[in-house]
């Protein structure tokens, strides 16, 4: 297949591991694809929801719709970036960087999430 729309009521919710107190959303897969690379969804956290501090294989973007949500991410060895993202912010990190996200405010935060499979 060479393009995929997914209207809004075709979303499909799963469990992400080391989420909490969040609505995940899968809007695409790599394989919708022809030599897909990249996973969308769009997630929505309850204030104190979040994601533990961990990494995971893929190039990660974040893009705050709606709400806030505090961000701590690895920079290399010794440096670590601690900050909150709003409406409108957006994060980009590779490969295995460590990161957690929690919303740190006091309604349900909307973040668009894009994951990107390095190519071999």
């Amino acid at each position: 297949m060479s393009y995929k729309i997914t209207r809004k009521n075709e979303a499909v919710t799963y469990e992400a591991p080391g989420h909490f107190d969040v609505r995940t959303t899968r809007l695409h897969n790599a394989d919708d694809v022809n030599s897909g690379a990249i996973v969308m969804g769009l997630s929505h956290f309850l204030p104190g929801g979040g994601c533990d501090y961990g990494a995971n294989p893929k190039e990660t973007i974040y893009y705050i719709i709606e709400g806030q949500m505090y961000l701590e991410s690895e920079l290399g060895t010794e440096n670590e970036v601690k900050t909150t993202l709003y409406a409108g912010d957006s994060y980009h990190c590779g490969p295995g960087t460590k990161k957690s996200i929690v919303n740190n405010g006091t309604t349900c935060t909307q973040m668009l999430v894009a994951l990107v499979t390095p190519q071999a």
